[in-house]
C-alpha cells in the first residue's frame, strides 16, 4: 500500500503539479523543463502517504475488524526524541545551506571587487575547497548533534529566568525563523527565475551538475541547495504550528501559580493518559514524606500564560507577510509571458526530437 502511495505521489507531483500547474498554468521560470521536479515529488509523496494511510484505515474499518493493523499516530517514541530529531534535521539543512551559500559566493565573479584575494585562493584548487567543505560539515555536525542529543547545553539553564518566554513569544520566534528561511531563498541573485549563466561547481564536488548513469537523474546547483531549504521550511512550519496549538497537558506538563511549566517525570503516571493526574491541584498534594508531589517534577523557566488562540494566531502575521512578498515577486519577475511560454515549449519539443548527446560531468568542467 505504501509503495502504491509513493508511486501515486511521484506521478501526481510530476505530471499534475510540476508540469501542468507550475509549468503550463502558472508559467513559473524556476520550474521550467525538469527543474524542481524532485522537490515537488517529495512534497506530494509525503501528502500521498498521509492520505493513503486514511484510505488504508477506511478499508480495514469496513472489511477487517482487527484494530492492531490500524495506522495511528502512536510511534512509541517520546516528544523529546521527536523534537531532537527535528532539531538535528533543521541543523543539517541550515548548515549545508550556509556552506553552500558561502562556497558559491567565493566562486562567482558577479562582484569582482569583493574579497578578491580570498576568492582567488578559494578558486585556485578544487581539492582544498572540497576538503574544507566536508571537513567543516563533518566536524560541525558531530559537535552540534552531540550537544543536541546529550542535553549538555540547555537554554533554560543558560537563561536562568533572565528572559522568561511565553507561548506567544515562542510562536513569534518560530514565525521569524520561518521568515528567515524564506528570505534565504529570496536573497539569491537568480531569484525568482533561477536562471544562471555562471559556471559554479556544486559545494563539495568538482562538477556543476550531478548525473546518475543508471537512471535519468540530474541535480543542478540551485535546486540542490534550495531543495534542502524547502525541506527545512516544512520542519519550521511544523514547529510554528506546534507552538501555536501548544498546551502543557498534552505533553505531561502543567503550570503552577507562577505560570512556570512543570514536567512530570513519573512514567507510570504518564502512561495512564489521565490529564487530571498532572494538574496543579493534584501535584500540590503531599506524598508519604510530607512533601508536595511537584517536588519530584522538573521545573522550567518557560511560562505558559494561557493566551487564547485568537491572540496566538497573530504569530502567523510575519509568515503571511513574507509569503505575500514571495508570491508578488514570483508573479512579477518569475513567470513566462504566454507567448514566450509557447515558444519555450516548442523549443523544448524540438530539442527532444533531435535527442542531443548529453555532456558528461568531466566535459562540464
Amino acid at each position: 500500500m505504501w509503495m502504491l502511495a509513493i508511486l501515486f505521489g511521484m506521478i501526481f507531483g510530476k505530471t499534475i503539479i510540476h508540469s501542468f500547474l507550475f509549468g503550463r498554468v502558472l508559467r513559473l521560470k524556476m520550474f521550467r523543463d525538469e527543474q524542481g521536479s524532485w522537490m515537488t515529488m517529495f512534497l506530494t509523496v509525503v501528502i500521498s502517504l498521509y492520505l493513503f494511510s486514511h484510505i488504508y484505515n477506511m478499508i480495514l474499518y469496513f472489511f477487517y475488524s482487527d484494530t492492531n493493523y490500524i495506522i495511528n499516530s502512536r510511534m512509541s517514541v517520546t516528544n523529546s526524541s521527536v523534537m531532537k530529531a527535528a532539531a538535528c534535521g533543521t541543523w543539517l539543512g541550515d548548515l549545508v545551506t550556509a556552506l553552500m551559500v558561502t562556497d558559491v559566493m567565493l566562486q562567482d565573479n558577479i562582484y569582482p571587487e569583493w574579497a578578491p584575494r580570498l576568492r582567488n585562493i578559494w578558486r585556485r584548487s578544487n581539492t582544498g575547497r572540497i576538503f574544507l567543505f566536508w571537513a567543516v560539515s563533518i566536524i560541525a555536525t558531530a559537535v552540534v548533534l552531540t550537544l543536541i542529543i546529550s542535553d549538555w547545553i540547555s537554554w533554560d539553564k543558560l537563561n536562568q529566568d533572565f528572559v522568561a518566554t511565553t507561548e506567544l513569544s515562542r510562536a513569534f520566534l518560530a514565525a521569524f525563523i520561518l521568515v528567515m528561511d524564506l528570505l534565504i531563498v529570496m536573497q539569491d541573485w537568480d531569484f525568482p527565475h533561477f536562471t544562471s549563466t555562471l559556471h559554479v561547481n556544486l559545494p563539495g564536488f568538482r562538477v556543476a551538475t550531478l548525473y546518475c548513469k543508471f537512471a535519468d537523474f540530474t541535480f543542478s546547483g540551485k535546486w540542490f541547495n534550495y531543495g534542502i531549504i524547502f525541506c527545512v521550511m516544512t520542519c519550521d512550519l511544523n514547529m510554528l504550528k506546534n507552538q501555536i496549538f501548544y498546551h502543557p497537558s498534552v505533553y505531561g506538563q502543567y503550570t503552577g501559580p507562577d505560570d512556570k511549566i512543570r514536567t512530570v517525570n513519573d512514567k507510570k503516571i504518564l502512561k495512564t493518559r489521565n490529564h487530571t493526574l498532572w494538574s496543579w491541584e493534584t501535584r500540590n498534594t503531599l506524598d508519604e514524606t510530607g512533601k508536595p508531589l511537584y517536588y519530584q517534577d522538573m521545573v522550567m523557566n518557560s511560562r505558559y500564560v494561557g493566551y487564547p488562540l485568537s491572540v496566538k494566531w497573530m504569530a502567523f502575521i510575519p509568515s503571511v507577510i513574507g509569503m505575500i512578498l514571495f508570491v508578488v515577486v514570483v508573479s512579477m519577475y518569475g513567470r513566462f509571458p504566454p507567448l514566450l511560454q509557447l515558444d519555450h515549449m516548442n523549443k523544448r519539443q524540438d530539442m527532444g526530437n533531435r535527442t542531443p548527446r548529453r555532456a558528461s560531468a568531466t566535459e562540464i568542467m
